[in-house]
């Protein structure tokens, strides 16, 4: 059930109404952003919603049955607030979005709110953007607690890992550019694979204090797994810790940590037990 003021239920009732969607974004570094679909820009609650072509969402589909909504928000990238080496750099990755409709005639009428969530997978395609709005059911859908895993479920470095990143983590510059998503760099003299599955920790230059993880490393070469959102240039300096595939081998062999190891690679999975049914019925010992 949604609540609204009884003046902005009377609008909605009169047959002839004058509404404007409008977007507000919160970002995970506190900046706020407003967008409306209305020809003219809006102040609403002491922030500014821009007129922005384009910007518009999807059906709202919610249901009562407590499962994610579903919702998606599609627009073109806003030169003086949404850029795409914003949106590249992360930095709308789980922004707070709150969709509401007024009265473009009377705002003090009040909103009704639409939808509320945060932002889940951003796609770009010619300055055009495409975001995932994720109800706040989402978090009713996370798994809690532990669960059985062939792989280690503890993220390297953390309170259950607790292997001391600092004996792992290599400072270096770069050295040569072949584009935003691959550099060269020094002092990486590292066997082929040890990154890969990493992270680099940018410490200055466009970048700086942003993550990236690393698919590939080989002979100091370095392939991030998505291109930095703003341009890598020789001397950018950067911190990239080694990479962890999860198994137990390379917890043994790689960070001597197998006491720490978050894995079950003994417990058998579903394939072993289809195998073993299968088995038994072939052999007539079951069924």
């Amino acid at each position: 059930m949604r609540v609204i003021s009884p003046q902005l239920e009377a609008h909605f009732a009169s047959g002839l109404t004058t509404l404007a969607t409008c977007w507000k974004i919160i970002r995970t570094d506190g900046m706020e952003l407003g967008f409306t679909d209305h020809d003219e820009p809006i102040t609403f609650d002491s922030l500014d919603y821009d007129s922005i072509a384009g910007f518009t969402p999807t059906t709202v589909e919610s249901k009562s049955n407590m499962s994610v909504d579903n919702l998606d928000v599609e627009g073109q990238t806003f030169p003086s607030k949404i850029t795409e080496e914003e949106l590249l750099a992360g930095l709308y990755d789980f922004a707070e979005i709150e969709i509401f409709i007024v009265n473009y005639e009377d705002l003090t009428q009040g909103k009704m709110v639409v939808k509320r969530g945060s932002l889940g997978e951003v796609t770009i395609n010619q300055q055009m953007f495409q975001a995932e709005v994720r109800g706040l059911t989402q978090h009713l859908s996370q798994t809690i607690g532990q669960v059985f895993s062939p792989s280690c479920r503890a993220i390297l470095g953390d309170s259950k890992c607790k292997v001391a990143l600092a004996g792992f983590t290599v400072a270096a510059t770069v050295t040569e550019v072949i584009n935003n998503q691959t550099f060269k760099a020094s002092t990486l003299s590292q066997a082929a694979g040890w990154f890969t599955g990493g992270e680099v920790q940018w410490s200055s230059g466009n970048n700086d204090g942003r993550r990236m993880e690393v698919k590939e490393f080989a002979s100091t070469q370095v392939v991030l797994a998505l291109p930095m959102g703003k341009s890598i240039q020789v001397g950018d300096t950067l911190d990239i810790i080694a990479g962890c595939d999860k198994t137990r081998e390379t917890c043994q062999s790689k960070f001597s940590n197998i006491i720490n190891f978050r894995g079950e690679p003994d417990v058998p999975g579903i394939d072993k037990l289809l195998t073993t049914a299968g088995t038994l019925n072939k052999t007539g010992r079951n069924g």
